[in-house]
């Protein structure tokens, strides 16, 4: 039995597909099979059913959960060595929001590559729950995502607030008001995001439309991502809301089309999530350090916030 294959098992009972767990630990299909089955036959125990997809054993269940504690404890093994050595280095396995993905990764991810290049981030673009499908698996170490979560296994590092801005065409009648309220927006005029993302949610919660299922049938045009978003307002007219990064980069006359709330500002609270029971500790604590170096110094910490929900 080897470290290895125990990641072998893992990484096969968390995406139940041979191609896929082999394409994921970087090798190929009839390796990761005859590993596999060289430690069931070890083991003396069907550990997988071969079917599709592929499904774990009662008993092959016992020892996945062992091999996932066995493994814990080899990396913090790692990790005490290296931290006695003062050396950083590791892979960081990441999954981060599409909302927030391309607007937080350019502002930090050369200065990490920069200060630390022993380490490794392989980042995932992925919805929330996925993220935390696959922190309670053990494929990702950690996510980049909306809080809180309430989840009882995850624990969540506060990282900052950001506001959430809306964005206005010009032939609306917003457009002329300087600072808004959440019950000056008419929903009938509002651009979101498809089903499966936590902005969605959080603009419905900010907004009150859960109240009001009727609503829903105003939003047969819903959109794939936060760029798509202003598109629509640009083209069509209407309002969309928008986190505040993906605001920094708009021309001078594009931000002109944007209005903020009254205090206290309606924001999403950000945080990097883990299991409690994460080890890699030190690459977390670097991790954290460079995004709020180099967070833009207009995300300013508010006084006076409202954090929005992120289930609807």
């Amino acid at each position: 039995m080897t470290l290895v294959q125990l990641e072998y098992l893992i990484a096969l009972d968390a995406l139940k597909h041979f191609a896929k767990a082999a394409a994921d630990c970087h090798i190929t299909q009839p390796s990761l099979s005859m590993q596999v089955q060289k430690l069931e036959e070890e083991l003396g125990v069907q550990i997988f059913i071969r079917t599709n997809p592929v499904t774990t054993t009662a008993t092959g269940q016992i020892v996945i959960e062992q091999a996932k504690k066995i493994l814990s404890e080899a990396r913090m093994m790692e990790q005490l060595i290296r931290q006695e050595k003062n050396i950083v280095a590791g892979t960081l396995k990441i999954g981060i929001i599409p909302t927030l993905a391309p607007y937080l990764l350019p502002q930090f991810l050369q200065e990490l590559i920069k200060k630390y290049p022993q380490v490794r981030l392989s980042v995932h673009e992925l919805t929330t729950e996925i993220i935390i499908r696959q922190l309670k698996n053990g494929t990702l170490d950690a996510g980049i995502m909306a809080t809180p979560l309430n989840v009882a296994e995850l624990k969540e590092i506060f990282l900052f607030n950001e506001e959430f801005v809306a964005y206005v065409s010009r032939k609306e009648k917003l457009f002329n008001k300087k600072y808004l309220l959440p019950g000056d927006i008419d929903v009938h005029n509002m651009w979101l995001l498809e089903e499966g993302h936590c902005l969605r949610n959080q603009v419905m919660n900010l907004c009150e439309l859960q109240k009001d299922a009727s609503i829903e049938k105003h939003f047969d045009y819903a959109a794939g991502s936060i760029e798509t978003l202003k598109r629509f307002v640009d083209k069509n007219g209407g309002i969309t809301l928008l986190p505040e990064l993906a605001t920094f980069d708009m021309s001078a006359g594009k931000k002109d089309m944007l209005r903020y709330f009254k205090n206290p500002a309606p924001v999403r609270e950000i945080s990097l999530v883990t299991l409690k029971t994460f080890t890699k500790t030190t690459l977390i604590n670097i991790l954290k350090e460079i995004i709020m170096e180099t967070l833009p110094s207009q995300m300013e910490q508010k006084k006076k916030v409202a954090v929005i929900p992120v289930e609807a």
